[in-house]
């Protein structure tokens, strides 16, 4: 994702909902780079605010979570190819809420 894709995304967003909008985001230098800045200085844009994590804060990152759920316990911890992961990851994501379920606690 780019700068751009995400303010496109924050635009589209604000259009589905005329009430005050909080977003959470990580670090990622996409959510603070220069389009996004502008995009909040407008006016149009003042009900959006950004809520940037902690700089280091898997614990309240969801995709960390699922990400470390992923490494240490749903895939056989050895060296994969290329094909090998990706085809362990297609079959946890067809298997998610019913074989690999995550919880937010």
């Amino acid at each position: 994702m780019t700068s751009l894709a995400f303010a496109g995304f924050l635009s589209q967003l604000l259009k589905r909902t005329a009430k005050p909008l909080v977003v959470v985001v990580d670090n990622a230098s996409i959510h603070a780079a220069k389009a996004v800045r502008a995009l909040l200085r407008l006016p149009e844009f003042e009900r959006l605010t950004l809520y940037f994590l902690p700089p280091y804060s898997p614990e309240l990152n969801r995709i960390e979570i699922l990400w470390r759920k992923i490494k240490y316990e749903w895939l056989p911890f050895r060296k994969h190819t290329r094909a090998e992961l990706e085809g362990a990851l297609d079959r946890i994501q067809a298997g998610f809420g019913k074989d690999y379920n995550l919880t937010f606690c």
